[in-house]
């Protein structure tokens, strides 16, 4: 299977697909719209984007397609290097790249990369089986005129309203709320005496209590007891925030076997842990001073990589 078919598996599950020494396609949440125009709807999708930057192997394609077709991650590695090489060469020369629903690539007159995505697959999975569909309009009936007829052919009055004869219904709905306010007022009140009663009992039982304590404790006439003099040697252990970066992996498993490549060569790697972008961080050696770290990352750049770089935390 060619590398197409690859990236298409791996964008259906992740955000971020690198093809090494390439670039990375992206995917984006699209939520459901509508085309007034023509009165289709679409389905909640990922669109898809290109990014020249991400170029670093992040493991993942190549990891991926060794495991599909059964062959090693070096021999896989090459092969994608190779696909990436007759991409970019045709490129230049003036052709426009298209990848089998993913897209289309090509180099516009001032030489920048440009990128048209694809419609014909949706990657997201949760509105499988979804496809856009056109509405007829939908029309509906004015009875502004029907209105209008009722109208005239059935008149309605009003009549005004006789409140001579109910001139003390106010007076009493005033009188019933200033009762109900009053009763109101009159319970919070005998509770806030009911607890203040209740708290002041409390207070003189634990003071009680405590007079009793003292009392008993003063019968006792011991010597304090004496306890050796124990000395700590306390040591300030320095913190290391400059960190000398071996790679980024997508998968955790990628990063392990990073670490245990670079403590069999004599470096004091680890694994750093998770970054933002989400991407499983592996240390050649951490420091304190910012001098030696950078000493130590231009020893890395001349024996071991030229990717290597610094990551300094607060």
């Amino acid at each position: 299977m060619g590398i197409e078919h690859h990236i298409q598996q791996l964008l259906y599950r992740y955000n971020c697909v690198v093809v090494p020494d390439f670039g990375a396609f992206l995917t984006q949440m699209k939520s459901a719209s509508i085309s007034k125009s023509t009165n289709t709807f679409y389905p909640p999708s990922k669109r898809i984007s290109f990014n020249e930057q991400l170029s670093s192997n992040d493991g993942l394609l190549v990891s991926y397609m060794a495991n599909a077709e059964n062959k090693s991650y070096e021999e896989m590695l090459k092969h994608t290097l190779d696909v990436a090489k007759t991409w970019k060469k045709q490129l230049h020369s003036g052709e426009r790249l298209k990848i089998s629903s993913i897209g289309e690539l090509w180099l516009n007159r001032e030489g920048k990369l440009q990128f048209q995505p694809s419609d014909e697959v949706n990657y997201l999975t949760s509105s499988f089986g979804l496809s856009s569909f056109v509405s007829p309009v939908v029309t509906r009936e004015v009875l502004k005129e029907q209105v209008e007829e009722l109208e005239e052919k059935i008149p309605f009055y009003i009549t005004p309203e006789k409140r001579e004869r109910r001139s003390l219904r106010p007076y009493l709905k005033y009188a019933a709320i200033l009762l109900l306010a009053f009763s109101t007022g009159m319970t919070a009140f005998r509770f806030y005496g009911e607890m203040l009663n209740k708290k002041q009992i409390v207070l003189e039982e634990a003071q009680t209590l405590v007079t009793k304590n003292i009392q008993e404790a003063t019968f006792f006439n011991s010597k304090p007891l004496e306890l050796p003099e124990l000395k700590l040697n306390v040591t300030k252990k320095a913190t290391a925030n400059h960190h000398i970066i071996a790679g980024a992996f997508r998968i955790k498993e990628n990063a392990d076997k990073k670490v245990l490549q670079l403590l069999k060569k004599g470096y004091e790697a680890r694994y750093l842990g998770v970054n933002s972008y989400g991407l499983h961080q592996v240390t050649y050696a951490s420091y304190d001073d910012p001098e030696e770290a950078l000493i130590f990352l231009k020893q890395v750049k001349r024996k071991e990589s030229q990717d290597a770089w610094m990551l300094s935390t607060k």
